[in-house]
Parts: structure tokens; sequence; C-alpha cells
């Protein structure tokens, strides 16, 4: 205990000097450069990560978007016998929405079990193009601290294997690499999980709202072809 409580204080008083002395000259690079070979996947991930919440946020946002008049629309042409004209707007929209209406248009004359099932199939489909690279979004959230911990780990294994052969003549100076190491990861890792983790459930969020919208529409849908001929 002696010894360990010798090796706090020391490292206290060497922040110190260092933070009297030599603060202005820590930089964000140096520091990565530090944490060793585990800052290399733990920064490739960092860059995927950044680039599916991006990607997958526009495509959500692309995806919400619906013309407020799209169902009357789509209503009045089909009380007007007007499929193809129903068609053409489901064409030109370019949504999950539009694109489930128009399987069950070109299904119109069928049984409503079969319009509903081919919409079904649609909607699907749609949900599952929303949640692509979701998967890994969410790995990258779990597996971005695990890389941090893991150099952490290493970082203490590193500093301890110093200390062993350093014997009695312990130096602070000796020990700075694996505590380094075992810092730098472990920010790291948490510097690109935590916003992962909040981005994920964020566009998970975003992604029930759209299939909300995406249920409501079809609903009202399927109440236009179930309601009585004039």
């Amino acid at each position: 205990m002696t010894t360990l409580t010798t090796i706090l204080l020391s490292a206290a008083q060497a922040q110190t000097g260092m933070g009297q002395s030599g603060e202005a000259k820590m930089r964000f690079f140096d520091m990565a450069v530090k944490g060793g070979w585990i800052m290399i996947p733990i920064f490739i991930l960092s860059i995927i990560a950044v680039y599916i919440f991006v990607e997958r946020y526009m495509a959500i946002h692309k995806a919400s978007k619906i013309d407020a008049n799209f169902m009357n629309k789509i209503r009045e042409y089909i009380h007007e016998d007007k499929v193809e004209a129903a068609l053409a707007l489901c064409q030109s929209q370019n949504t999950p929405v539009a694109r489930m209406i128009e399987k069950g248009i070109q299904r119109i004359g069928r049984p409503l079990s079969d319009v509903n099932s081919a919409i079904e199939t649609a909607g699907n489909l749609e949900i599952s193009k929303l949640e692509e690279s979701m998967p890994l979004l969410a790995t990258i959230a779990g597996g971005a601290p695990m890389l941090g911990f893991l150099g952490t780990v290493i970082g203490m294994i590193r500093a301890f294997f110093d200390m062993s052969m350093a014997g009695n003549s312990i130096e602070i100076g000796l020990l700075s690499n694996g505590i380094y190491i075992a810092m730098v990861t472990t920010v790291a890792g948490l510097i690109v999980g935590i916003p992962a983790y909040f981005g994920y459930h964020y566009l998970v969020a975003r992604i029930e709202k759209v299939v909300y919208t995406m249920e409501a529409n079809i609903s009202e849908f399927m109440d236009l072809l179930n309601e009585p001929v004039a």
C-alpha cells in the first residue's frame, strides 16, 4: 500500500508540474498518438458513425416529407375512377407512403385481403430501407467504449510490466506510456460511443414517427377502398 500511495502522490506531483510548465504543449493529436494503435480502429469507427448518422438523418427526413393534399387527391382520383392519374401521382412523390399506396392501387379490383397483403409487404420493405445501417451504428455505440476499455487493460498491463522491470527504482516517467494508453483510449472510446448511442436512439425515434405516419395513411387508404360506391 505504501508503494502504491507513493506512486499516486508522485503521479499527482508530476501532473501538477506538467500543468505549470507544459500545459500549453498538450495537443489532441499528441494525446491520440500516446493512445497507441488501438486509437486507429476507434478513429475509423468515429468516421463510420458520423457518416451513418448524417446519411440516415437525411434519408429519414426525406421520407417524412408528405404532401398534405396527397391523400385528398388520391381519394378524388379513386372516386372518379382515375386509376392511372392516382398511380402517376404516387410515382411523382417518391416517399414510402406513396410507394405503399401505389402497390395498393395496382391491386384495386382484387379482394381487400390481397390489397392489404401487398401494402404490408411494401411497408416492411420501406421500413427495412429506413433501418439500413442502423444495426452497425448500434454496434459502434457499444463497441467503441469496449475498444477503449481494451486499451485501458493493455495500458495497465504495460504499466505494471514496466514497474516489474524497473525493480525498486520506479519512476513516473517510466510508467507514463502505459498510463497514457489506459486513460486516452478510455476517453476516446467514450467520446465515440456516447454520441453514437444517443444518435442511434434519436434516429429510431424518427423512424417510429415515419412508421406511424405510414400506418395512418394506409389506414385511410383502406377505409377509402371500403367506402360504398355512390
